[in-house]
């Protein structure tokens, strides 16, 4: 009987502890929360599936992208995302009791079935159109069967150079184009891509650039610290023609040679270059010896009528040189030392005049040589002040400059009355022409018009710090003195 009594009591226990065992797994559970993104943009995904292995509950991601299954009991799992077509991502978790697991899922597109996007049509500018302007826009179609985000790159390049410019990354079906080259027939392509295919070419298509118009007028304009020349036509529209981000100055036109020449900063030293008349195909035509001398703003050179060569002044030298850079001959030296400053070449090649001065800018003298640098004529000497601008007319038979009549020198180089002269070779002597200037302004830089019939030049205040404007006005005519561009120095006018 005790034996039997004992065996029941073992079994009573056992029963016990096994309804303690099972109540106390009954409270061993954990949450899990998470969130689903897109892989490529981090946006969430709304309505994706999530389920799980061991299986407990299958939910879906609401508008934020996140999901919360609860009451799972404790343990390791692998929770899976799944949308129609993104590749299915799996993460392990370890569900703990009472606590809240967090699992990020990063779904990416499927690429299984996925289709490329359409061939992109070039829509504007139409194929082989003329006349465009040079800042313009340029338009393609093109759709993706899947809906997949694109990007586009644009191929382009023109028949006046070998450059090939390439926009990367642009997400629109269209880019601006600012600051295309006159004249030139420009060639582009769009290239599209979904992240997934292989990229899809477009055709090519063609577009002319409306041609440079005609422009007469030179000048110098001062942004960010440089000189940047201009070009404006009779009805006073100007286009610059060189970059805000580099120093060039003193603009010369020729007709003939279709070029435009100017001084410009090159490392330590100033050179000579020449430009089309749109601004294109710079080229540097010193080298060995630059244009120097006292101050480099009131350096001048001149070149011939048919634009072969240039003569240019390198302190107490004057060289001439070639248009393409080749022939360098020195072909005078001033026999006191004075640095040359300015030059003028007579249209029939006869003549070279001469502006000298001292290492300040003053002990001016003025005389033409001949081509072999003999010195034939004495213009301006034992004057004081500065003395600027050195231009023939057509015939040789006249030489246009300026002079500080003040007479006032000092180290800024600042003048205070400087007005306007002409040399009568035939009479050998000077004359100023009224130009009915105002008090306290100095005219500056002086050229003949193209008809000769009338002066061009800089008129300023002589403070030395106002707006410089040019200015033009009749020989011996009175009341016609005309502002033409305000804010512009070193004119030029062919």
């Amino acid at each position: 009987m005790k034996y039997i009594y004992k065996i029941t009591s073992i079994l009573f226990l056992l029963f016990l502890v096994s309804c303690s065992e099972e109540k106390i797994g009954e409270s061993e559970f954990g949450t899990v929360t998470g969130k689903v993104v897109n892989s490529e943009t981090f946006e969430p995904m709304e309505n994706v599936k999530i389920l799980s292995s061991p299986t407990t509950s299958t939910v879906f991601t609401d508008a934020e992208g996140k999901f919360t299954v609860s009451n799972i009991k404790t343990g390791e799992y692998s929770f899976q995302a799944q949308k129609d077509g993104f590749v299915a991502k799996f993460e392990a978790v370890t569900v703990t009791a009472n606590n809240t697991s967090e699992i990020v899922f990063e779904l990416s597109k499927s690429t299984a079935n996925n289709k490329p996007p359409t061939v992109p049509v070039l829509a504007a500018p139409v194929d082989n159109s003329v006349n465009q302007p040079i800042s313009l826009e340029l338009t393609w179609t093109v759709t993706d069967p899947d809906n997949d985000a694109m990007t586009y790159t644009v191929n382009l390049r023109n028949d006046k150079n070998s450059d090939v410019a390439v926009f990367a990354d642009i997400k629109d079906k269209k880019i601006i184009l600012t600051d295309l080259i006159y004249g030139a027939k420009y060639y582009w392509q769009v290239s599209v891509s979904d992240g997934i295919n292989t990229p899809v070419l477009s055709t090519v298509s063609a577009f002319s650039t409306v041609a440079f118009p005609s422009t007469r007028h030179l000048f110098v304009k001062t942004i960010s610290g440089n000189n940047v020349i201009f070009t404006a036509d009779d009805a006073g529209k100007q286009y610059q023609l060189t970059s805000s981000e580099k120093n060039y100055w003193r603009p010369r036109r020729n007709n003939q040679a279709q070029k435009i020449a100017f001084i410009g900063t090159s490392g330590s030293q100033n050179d000579i270059y020449t430009m089309n008349f749109d601004g294109s195909d710079i080229k540097k035509v010193t080298s060995s010896v630059p244009i120097a001398g006292f101050n480099s703003d009131y350096l001048g050179y001149s070149w011939n009528a048919s634009g072969s060569e240039f003569i240019y002044p390198s302190f107490d030298k004057l060289y001439r040189i070639k248009s393409d850079g080749s022939g360098l001959a020195k072909i005078f030296q001033t026999p006191n030392g004075k640095f040359i400053s300015e030059c003028d070449w007579s249209a029939d090649g006869s003549k070279i005049a001469l502006k000298v001065n001292d290492i300040n800018g003053y002990g001016v003298e003025i005389y033409v040589i001949n081509p072999s640098g003999v010195i034939e004529t004495q213009v301006l000497a034992g004057l004081p002040g500065a003395v600027s601008g050195l231009n023939f007319s057509v015939s040789g038979l006249k030489l246009v400059y300026t002079r500080d009549v003040s007479g006032f020198e000092n180290s800024n180089y600042r003048q205070l009355d400087s007005k306007i002269f002409e040399y009568n070779f035939l009479l050998g002597n000077s004359y100023g022409i009224a130009t009915e200037k105002a008090a306290g302004t100095n005219d500056l830089d002086v050229r003949y018009s193209p008809n000769e019939a009338e002066l061009i030049f800089t008129n300023t205040s002589n403070d030395g710090i106002s707006v410089k404007n040019t200015v033009k006005c009749g020989i011996g005519v009175a009341n016609s003195r005309t502002t033409l561009f305000s804010g512009t120095a070193m004119p030029d006018w062919e």
